[in-house]
């Protein structure tokens, strides 16, 4: 019997997190589910995730499964602090405004956040909150978290990273990626996963899966050793590890393999730039007034500023958030099984909303 409760045809730009699974990796579940394997991590599946995340960041690269991104963050920041320890952060960054505050509760990390203009930190946005090392009344900066793609949907370049890299590690911090859209990231960079982490200084990772097409779950994958210890108790620990996580690996098996992460990366960014763009264009002919850009669209997001009122009328057809309602800005996003129709009938949809201004 097949239990299905909602419409089909209902189609959001609220989040990524709002599609389904990719059709390859449904697939991979169910090769992964017959017969027994030992549970809690034992499995081939986990161990050959193992192989095929060295392919992709390098030999000594270690990954560990967990259920959910802030789980990733959280454990993989706790490997890399002792208990007085801090992480210098972006202000918009997920850590500190979208997990409820777990990476402070949860895992005893006090962060410390620096405003930037566009979800980018550079060496001397860092250098505003890195300083007062050996003074007992200042938790300690140590480490330094990054997210790519940015909560803004704005990208780092290799070079940016490097820099950022070069800068902190003779300051005795580590680097941490929260790499939610680090496939988003792959795609509009257009390089492979290694280029801007292993060999960009990134020492820990968080990937993403379930904003690309995955059911559940992510992966701290550790890139330098060194920068990280405790993970196999840390992660039991905070409730992170699967017994069944044959599950869990099998579908980042899946989603590395054949490039289905890019695959599914590339689709969603190239609707947000065909949302952009036919947007862009009526702007130009003067079809649509009172839209604005707020940040450029370098991955599956599109920022945007719109007259008072008509975000509110729009979401009675399309689902989405606002991004700061103290200036009617909004965030739009794609997804893996985003359609040319999805993005051409919003654009119809807020079209006839501007029209009604």
């Amino acid at each position: 019997m097949t239990l299905r409760l909602h419409d089909l045809d209902l189609r959001g730009f609220a989040s990524d997190n709002y599609a389904g699974v990719h059709p390859e990796i449904l697939d991979a579940i169910a090769a992964a589910n017959d017969g027994h394997q030992i549970a809690y991590g034992e499995d081939v599946y986990t161990a050959r995730l193992r192989e095929v995340v060295q392919e992709h960041f390098g030999p000594q690269a270690e990954a560990f499964p967990v259920f959910n991104g802030t789980g990733a963050n959280v454990v993989g920041l706790q490997s890399m602090l002792p208990r007085w320890g801090a992480v210098v952060c972006t202000a918009t960054a997920h850590i500190h405004t979208d997990e409820a505050g777990a990476p402070e509760r949860v895992g005893g990390i006090k962060l410390l956040p620096v405003e930037t203009p566009d979800g980018k930190l550079t060496p001397e946005l860092i250098d505003k909150e890195a300083w007062g090392w050996g003074d007992e009344h200042r938790a300690q900066p140590l480490v330094v978290s990054i997210t790519q793609t940015t909560e803004l949907g704005t990208a780092y370049t290799v070079e940016e990273i490097r820099a950022i890299a070069d800068h902190v590690h003779p300051l005795g911090m580590t680097l941490h990626m929260d790499g939610a859209r680090i496939s988003n990231a792959a795609a509009t960079l257009g390089l492979p996963l290694r280029d801007f982490t292993t060999d960009a200084g990134v020492d820990v990772l968080s990937f993403g899966g379930t904003k690309n097409g995955m059911l559940y779950g992510e992966a701290i994958v550790v890139l330098n050793p060194a920068a990280s210890e405790g993970l196999h108790y840390l992660r039991k620990m905070n409730m992170q590890l699967s017994s069944k996580m044959r599950f869990v690996s099998a579908q980042l098996i899946a989603l590395l393999t054949d490039d289905l992460y890019l695959r599914s990366a590339g689709h969603a960014n190239a609707m947000a730039a065909r949302l952009r763009g036919a947007l862009e264009a009526r702007i130009a002919d003067g079809t649509i007034r009172g839209v604005g850009f707020s940040q450029e669209t370098r991955a599956n997001g599109v920022f945007a500023t719109l007259p008072a009122g008509v975000a509110d009328r729009l979401r009675q057809h399309f689902r989405f958030y606002d991004w700061d309602a103290s200036r009617n800005e909004v965030r739009w996003m794609c997804s893996f099984d985003t359609s040319e129709q999805d993005i051409d009938d919003f654009v119809a949809a807020l079209t006839r909303e501007l029209d009604a201004v």
